[in-house]
């Protein structure tokens, strides 16, 4: 069990968990009750298990011939295909009957969502957008917790989600620079490996205005206020950070803070909304 949580980072939740619930606030002006926090809670990290547990195994292969992940848990056999499909399976019911606590609209919508961040894994083998499409996973996220307390979307979700689409995809992008040799090597697509690192980079940091734009655009959509407006454009600064903390070199280096970074991203913001919404 150890080696299945470390093999999905269940600390990096914090990348898509602030913005359920985030989704969540907005769509009931306040706090949801504890029955849908929990079943979103429970949502959230199922799916996101799911999800990365199944990226692990469907590349395996190439995780195994690639020396910055050969050491993953799965290409040094120290956990089973067979129970690392199992994990997926468990949690793949867990989502979809947390979903069904939820509403009608989540639970109809729950294929869906899995075949959206399951089916992620394969887009690198046919397209650079799977940038895109890893943003599209995560923006599901701030769209369900809306669902989860209204059963319907709204203008500024629609909105948050689009914010969260481009700025997944952005920090995706800066990570795929690391492989860029690698994948070209061996067929994969990515944009770095498509389009070179300089254009990669440039498309990063529009994906990434584009993504600061749409964080304040949700917050004047669903007038959160001046608190709210600041962890914007704080999260806008980080942003910005990001881009200058790529390490030079062959191939470039992310830097140890870009996950926190990236972290503090959604927690400020869902930290914020919290308390502008809450009395």
């Amino acid at each position: 069990m150890y080696e299945l949580l470390g093999m999905i980072r269940l600390s990096h939740s914090v990348l898509a968990l602030p913005f359920a619930f985030m989704g969540a606030m907005l769509g009931a002006r306040g706090l949801p009750s504890g029955g849908q926090l929990f079943y979103i809670l429970v949502a959230m990290v199922a799916a996101r298990s799911a999800a990365m547990a199944f990226n692990r195994l469907v590349d395996a292969g190439y995780d195994a011939q690639n020396p910055r992940t050969a050491n993953r848990a799965l290409p040094q056999r120290r956990v089973g295909k067979g129970a690392v499909l199992a994990f997926i399976i468990i949690n793949s019911l867990a989502f979809i009957g947390a979903a069904g606590r939820l509403n009608y609209t989540c639970l109809a919508l729950s294929p869906l969502v899995l075949g959206v961040v399951l089916g992620y894994s394969f887009t690198k083998r046919f397209t650079w957008a799977s940038h895109l499409v890893l943003g599209l996973g995560l923006a599901l996220a701030p769209a369900g917790g809306w669902l989860a307390v209204r059963g319907d979307l709204g203008l500024p979700v629609l909105v948050l989600s689009a914010a969260v689409l481009f700025w997944v995809a952005g920090f995706d992008i800066l990570y795929a620079l690391m492989d860029e040799k690698f994948d070209q090597d061996r067929g994969l697509f990515s944009i770095p490996a498509s389009l070179g690192p300089a254009r990669a980079r440039r498309l990063a940091r529009w994906c990434h205005v584009a993504a600061a734009a749409g964080f304040v655009l949700t917050g004047m959509l669903a007038h959160l206020g001046t608190l709210y407006a600041g962890a914007a454009a704080l999260a806008s600064l980080v942003l910005a950070g990001e881009h200058l903390f790529l390490a030079p070199g062959d191939p470039p280096r992310l830097h140890p803070a870009f996950f926190p970074l990236n972290g503090l991203v959604a927690v400020g913001l869902g930290l914020a909304t919290w308390l502008s919404l809450v009395p």
